[in-house]
């Protein structure tokens, strides 16, 4: 696999009839997870460490997931994944700072591999599934 950072158009969705749509959802999925973030939780919801690990981690990988199918430049991957392991090691800063929840360092190891795991899926049959779906429904919608 070689990695091409020269490519014309790192902001190009061309491969996608709904890149806007698509855009748009992921800027929701990326405020919801700073929302849930920053939120109190429960007291019954704390003896689950490594649930709690396993959430951090699927939810960096969701995220990080979902612009690597709108953005497939590599470039733009690399500093997506830089910035979303950077926004789970802000928010762990950010949660010093809520009463109700508190700073830990595993939380930042669980967002930084979902991202650094999603990236790595980017690049298999994975980083095609929006392009797909797309596909898909054009071709369910035009024998109608």
């Amino acid at each position: 696999m070689t990695f091409d950072f020269r490519a014309p158009r790192p902001l190009a969705t061309d491969h996608l009839r709904w890149g806007y749509l698509w855009i748009g959802l992921g800027c929701l999925l990326v405020a919801l997870i700073v929302f849930l973030s920053l939120i109190a939780v429960p007291a019954a919801v704390s003896p689950f460490v490594l649930h709690d690990k396993v959430m951090h981690l699927c939810a960096y990988a969701a995220m990080m997931g979902w612009f690597a199918q709108i953005f497939r430049h590599d470039l733009t991957r690399l500093l997506l994944a830089a910035g979303f392991a950077t926004l789970g090691i802000g928010v762990e800063f950010l949660q010093a700072l809520v009463p109700a929840r508190q700073f830990e360092v595993f939380d930042m190891l669980a967002n930084s591999s979902g991202v650094l795991l999603a990236w790595a899926l980017s690049y298999t049959r994975f980083g095609r599934v929006f392009s797909g779906l797309e596909r898909w429904v054009d071709v369910s919608f035009s024998r109608v």
